[in-house]
């Protein structure tokens, strides 16, 4: 046993009409990932801006929490869920006193990051100046001019400013939670987070799928067959033209619809799935950096290499290192904070 392991301990801050389900997706998790002994690589507590006692919620419960705020300056991560009644917060951009009281026990250097409207709290407590950030889309107008040094990004489903993390509504922080593991402990272990949660280790696009649009013709065709057949052969130059003939469609309808769909470009959806598989490869494999950078598509290596360092801010040995050295382990995150 390594005597100087502990876990990365994970604390979210419960407020008064809190999302029951929102709370528990931190726990759900970052209570499963463990080491190669069994030891759990995150400890995640729950706690409040008043002493031990019961929370309320948006339900027709309430939560007892058994952590006061001195738990906040115990944590290497803090999450904010989503709150409805953030009173001052929400309606001024004003935090109130005993909720800034809480977040100044906060330690330089740990790492924030809000669910839905949680970051509302992280922008009225001056952590977003200036950053870029997220909400749920139907929030993001109001987000904006409440908080106009926040660079609010409504299409994401999460953004990753380093030290500081902001998601959309709901299953967002699912996705949120999964790319911090994923982060932290690689690709492999996420994605047995995900099997285990029985969700997607990552979800194609954005918001902009989600928001209410005219109910599209039945007869309109999808371009997830095209989406599976390239899954298939990430590892073969696959042209735009290919796409669109799979699901029968010209260049430009299958642009749309694929961007109406997915939430981004074809282009920008097959870099991230070759992304995807070379983390996978890297971490799984000991092929060489010019096999993994052919099997997944890049062709060469100094390709693979400029679009690893753009999506993660590292280089493919990097990365291994880090993450293959989690095998005999317990991994060290990759530090990308100051990854585009």
């Amino acid at each position: 046993m390594h005597p100087g392991f502990r876990p990365h301990r994970v604390v979210v801050l419960a407020l008064d009409g809190l999302l029951p389900f929102e709370l528990g997706i931190p726990h759900r998790i970052f209570g499963r990932p463990k080491d190669e002994r069994g030891r759990h690589l995150y400890e995640v507590i729950t706690c409040s801006i008043r002493p031990p006692g019961p929370v309320e919620t948006d339900a027709d419960f309430a939560i007892h929490v058994t952590h006061g705020p001195e738990a906040l300056a115990t944590a290497d991560t803090v999450i904010v869920p989503a709150s409805y009644e953030l009173g001052p917060v929400f309606e001024r951009g004003e935090l109130t006193d005993e909720l800034a009281a809480a977040l100044a026990r906060i330690r330089p250097g740990t790492r924030l990051a809000s669910i839905c409207t949680g970051v509302y709290v992280l922008a009225a407590a001056g952590y977003l100046d200036g950053r870029p950030a997220t909400t749920h889309w139907a929030d993001a107008e109001r987000l904006q001019r409440l908080f106009p040094r926040v660079e609010v990004d409504p299409d994401v489903l999460f953004v990753d400013d380093g030290s500081i993390l902001t998601s959309a509504g709901v299953a967002a922080g699912i996705d949120l939670c999964l790319h911090m593991v994923r982060r932290d402990h690689g690709a492999v272990v996420a994605n047995e987070v995900a099997r285990r949660t029985v969700v997607p280790p990552h979800r194609d696009g954005g918001q902009a799928q989600y928001i209410r649009r005219p109910v599209p013709d039945p007869q309109q065709a999808s371009t997830s067959g095209a989406r599976a057949w390239a899954l298939n052969r990430l590892h073969e130059p696959i042209q735009l033209r290919d796409l669109a003939a799979r699901e029968s469609m010209s260049v430009r309808t299958f642009t749309r619809r694929f961007r109406e769909e997915a939430g981004v470009s074809p282009g920008q959806w097959l870099t991230q799935q070759r992304v995807e598989r070379v983390r996978h490869l890297l971490e799984s494999t000991e092929l060489s950096v010019d096999q993994v950078a052919r099997d997944a598509g890049f062709g060469t290596a100094q390709s693979m290499r400029q679009h690893l360092q753009a999506a993660l801010g590292v280089t493919p040995t990097a990365y291994r290192r880090t993450f293959r050295a989690g095998a005999a382990g317990c991994p060290q995150p990759v530090d990308n904070s100051a990854a585009p």
